[in-house]
């Protein structure tokens, strides 16, 4: 970590988890850069941080192009000198539908963005981290990372359980870089629990709505709430190389469900979010 502030670089970081994260680590007097689908979501997202430019730049990159992201490396070499945290956060959620139900493109828009981005952001920063010697690449797990299922969820879970393998794999492969070429290169997964953004609430009906919030009152998390201790961990350098740094901990859960009888939480909406498009969102609905 340089003198000036550790340099983190987040995907996905024009809206949900991802700019959650953005503030959370500019007001730990980090620098930033982010990235977003297009120009104007990279700029509005840019405004509202409210950094100056010598501490947060934004570039608009799809993930699913290898090309764009070694790019946003570019950028945030040129412009910080330096690297030394990447945050694979961009992500993609399809319609609560069975497998059957879902167009190829529905199906396809997800795997890209949540596998094949992550895979691309992880070659992008591991390889530029391994130039600089040393380096710390977070990849966001997902409802499914821990084998849970549920029904509509089967795209979606299918990508957050690849990447839980793809991130030990990634680790696996520093582990065994390291013993030619030594390095202080690592990849971790950050697991961010059940967060309240319209990733979480969309494509219920009301009624399925109104079943399914008294479960997220209890679990679920506002982003305010939680990407400032995500901030703290990664920062923090204490997680190992293959590890994972998880909010919503099982010994948490279930504390909370234990506890609901006598402490009531409302942190949900009041209605359900719409239905997504069928392309990469720049958030993540969390495990």
């Amino acid at each position: 970590m340089t003198a000036a502030g550790p340099v983190v670089v987040v995907t996905g970081g024009t809206r949900g988890i991802g700019h959650g994260l953005a503030r959370a680590f500019l007001d730990r007097g980090c620098r930033v850069a982010l990235c977003g689908r297009t120009p104007e979501a990279v700029r509005e997202a840019v405004n509202r941080l409210d950094a100056p430019s010598d501490r947060l730049i934004g570039r608009p990159a799809d993930v699913t192009d290898r090309a764009q992201l070694d790019a946003l490396w570019k950028a945030a070499l040129d412009t910080f000198g330096t690297v030394d945290v990447w945050i694979n956060n961009a992500g993609s959620v399809t319609a609560r539908r069975p497998v059957w139900e879902l167009t190829e493109d529905e199906t396809g828009a997800v795997v890209d963005a949540n596998l094949m981005g992550v895979a691309n952001g992880s070659a992008v920063a591991a390889a530029g981290f391994l130039g600089l010697g040393r380096g710390a690449v977070w990849n966001m797990e997902g409802f499914g990372s821990d084998g849970r299922v549920l029904p509509g969820l089967g795209a979606y879970g299918a990508t957050k359980s690849a990447v839980t393998y793809l991130t030990r794999a990634l680790a696996a492969d520093l582990r065994a870089h390291a013993a030619a070429h030594p390095h202080d290169v690592r990849a971790m997964a950050l697991s961010p629990g059940m967060v309240i953004t319209d990733v979480l609430t969309h494509d219920y009906t009301p009624q399925e709505y109104e079943k399914a919030r008294k479960v997220f009152d209890i679990l679920a998390d506002t982003v305010e709430t939680v990407t400032p201790w995500l901030a703290d961990q990664v920062l923090s350098g204490r997680t190992r190389n293959g590890g994972r740094a998880a909010w919503l901990t099982r010994r948490k859960a279930a504390g909370r469900f234990a506890g609901a009888a006598f402490r009531r939480r409302h942190v949900m909406p009041d209605q359900p979010a719409g239905s997504p498009l069928p392309t990469p969102r720049n958030e993540e609905a969390g495990r």
